[in-house]
């Protein structure tokens, strides 16, 4: 449970599952209370980015299209040109050098940072973000098994 005060920033594919709505949709709403939270959800502008490219690629037609722009429009979108954010990825960067564990994309080391700078928890059903936990962001790994 993520205390209702507590800023939430979602994943790329959590927005995916909202964008397409039904039941995976309506057990992230169960479950998270997303739209009555009194901090409204945040996403990285990277995030806004891989949604009008996952659109594309999967041919989505205007009516999901506009509907996922409409949701995008109810959340709040984080930029990533500010020193908060620089130096986060800076961080999660290195961390995951050093680690030698690198991320599937580069995308994910913006909204992970994202997350860092804004003291955010991270909703994700992506395990890439796990050895960042809890050091350098709080994420909360929802299993995409329990949202079919």
């Amino acid at each position: 449970m993520i205390p209702a005060g507590t800023p939430i920033l979602l994943d790329t594919n959590i927005l995916i599952y909202l964008a397409r709505g039904g039941a995976a949709s309506e057990r992230l709403e169960a479950r998270f209370g997303l739209r009555s939270r009194p901090l409204t959800p945040w996403i990285s502008v990277v995030t806004v980015g891989e949604m009008l490219a996952f659109a594309e690629r999967n041919s989505w037609g205007r009516r999901r299209v506009d509907a996922m722009q409409q949701l995008i429009s109810e959340l709040v979108v984080v930029d990533i040109r500010t020193d908060a954010v620089l130096h986060a990825y800076a961080a999660v960067d290195t961390h995951m050098t050093r680690a030698g564990t690198r991320m599937d994309q580069q995308n994910d080391v913006w909204i992970a940072a994202t997350a860092s700078a804004m003291g955010a928890v991270l909703l994700t059903t992506d395990r890439d973000f796990d050895p960042l936990h809890p050091t350098h962001l709080k994420r909360e790994w929802i299993d995409p098994q329990s949202l079919s």
